[in-house]
């Protein structure tokens, strides 16, 4: 945060007269944003949770110091220090480029029965024809002796981004399917035995990384309310090898990896260690899951979609 935006921030922190809206504004820092969009915060030591924000606070991230008026209902008001805008440079460009990967490069496509007017005219002894990478056709025309240089190929564009969703979920407890629990589950509450949940891709994940170089691999999750503590605490992640949900226990491959902190409500991404990619990849391994043991980051967990990049 930049030297204005702490002071600032000190001065809303300090005490306030009341607004005609109620309460004081003082600072505080977003702990996590919800899926419904609102914010968990620590006002006074207390986490509050699902804060309403108002609508210039936008691009809302963990971690952002913002302006809350205080009150029965506290309502964030703006973000402190600058404003990062709709978008920033580097995802301008980069949906600019996907735009631009799309046109096709002909600046006119006309017939007649005649030969064409004008210079530089080349005739066609054959014609081909294929779909790219991500799925744009291409034309390549075959002549017998060019007299002007070919145009430039546009440059080749890496594949577009995956974006896989779960077949199915589920959780297992005592070495077999739990039907009690109506999401992926880690850890125990009631002391009844621990919990694991697991979310199943069936072979979308290897089909969709066939024939391609992957830079990364990302998942969405979103902690449900009333299950644990309300503080943030770690998803225990790990990969399975399974394409669908077994009738027995749910064995774990690889991990525990702690890659995400959630508080009750809140939506996070994770960015999957590259040695779990590859193994996704390959089909080694075939989706993701989350165990713990005891009380202390018992969750229930929603979301699993996994967003995959492609570099070639």
């Amino acid at each position: 945060m930049s030297a204005a935006a702490r002071d600032l921030a000190r001065q809303l922190g300090a005490p306030a007269a009341a607004t005609d809206l109620g309460g004081a504004i003082v600072s505080a820092q977003v702990d996590d944003v919800t899926e419904s969009g609102r914010v968990n915060l620590m006002l006074d030591g207390v986490l509050q949770l699902e804060v309403q924000c108002s609508d210039s606070y936008r691009r809302r991230q963990a971690g952002d110091w913002v302006a809350v008026r205080t009150g029965p209902r506290p309502v964030v008001l703006w973000r402190l220090g600058d404003d990062p805008g709709d978008e920033t440079e580097a995802e301008i460009r980069e949906i600019a480029a996907d735009v631009a990967s799309d046109m096709i490069p002909v600046s006119a496509f006309t017939w007649g029965t005649a030969a064409p007017g004008g210079s530089e005219w080349q005739q066609v002894s054959a014609l081909w024809t294929r779909a790219d990478s991500n799925g744009t056709g291409q034309l390549y025309a075959q002549i017998a002796a060019p007299g002007t240089p070919s145009p430039t190929p546009p440059a080749t564009r890496p594949p577009k981004n995956a974006t896989i969703t779960a077949t199915d979920s589920g959780s297992w407890r005592s070495g077999r399917p739990d039907e009690y629990a109506s999401s992926p589950m880690q850890g125990d509450w009631t002391g009844s035995g621990a919990r694991r949940g697991a979310w199943f891709y069936g072979m979308k994940i290897q089909t969709a990384c066939a024939g391609k170089t992957v830079s990364s691999m990302t998942v969405a999750f979103t902690r449900k309310t009333g299950s644990g503590v309300n503080g943030k605490r770690p998803l225990h992640l790990y990969l399975h090898g399974y394409t669908s949900p077994p009738s027995g226990q749910l064995s774990l491959g690889a991990g525990p990896e702690e890659l995400l902190r959630l508080s009750v409500g809140a939506k996070g991404t994770a960015v999957l260690p590259a040695s779990w990619r590859s193994a996704l990849a390959s089909g080694s391994a075939r989706g993701l899951a989350i165990y713990t043991t005891g009380r202390d980051d018992y969750m229930g967990v929603t979301g699993g979609t996994i967003t995959i990049k492609f570099s070639a």
